[in-house]
């Protein structure tokens, strides 16, 4: 029987960085993409912890398959406090070929 609950803990600077990313991410979804879906979901392995936000909206820039690269404010504030607790942001292609997806890994 697979369990209901179960409690995983991680660094409270991991865990701030991902709720601050998680905010940022959705927030920019609502502002910017136009999207009519959007996925939050957590995974935690061996090896440490991913935290991704994707969506089918309208995408940001080359990494999600349009024009320039972004570099918008919330992306750098994004992969900087990501960074200060030892992940790495990455930013690609969202849902169903289209939108973006934000993903976070902290090892």
């Amino acid at each position: 029987m697979v369990p209901s609950c179960f409690l995983i803990t991680v660094a409270p600077d991991v865990y701030l960085a991902a709720y601050r990313m998680a905010q940022e991410a959705l927030t920019n979804v609502v502002k910017h993409a136009h999207a009519s879906t959007v996925e939050l979901w957590t995974t935690w392995t061996v090896d440490g912890f991913r935290l991704a936000v994707a969506d089918d909206g309208v995408g940001i820039g080359a990494a999600c398959g349009g024009g320039d690269e972004p570099d918008g404010h919330g992306l750098i504030g994004m992969r900087e406090r990501v960074a200060a607790a030892g992940g790495e942001v990455t930013v690609g292609v969202g849902l169903e070929g289209r939108g973006c997806t934000v993903e976070a890994v902290f090892a």
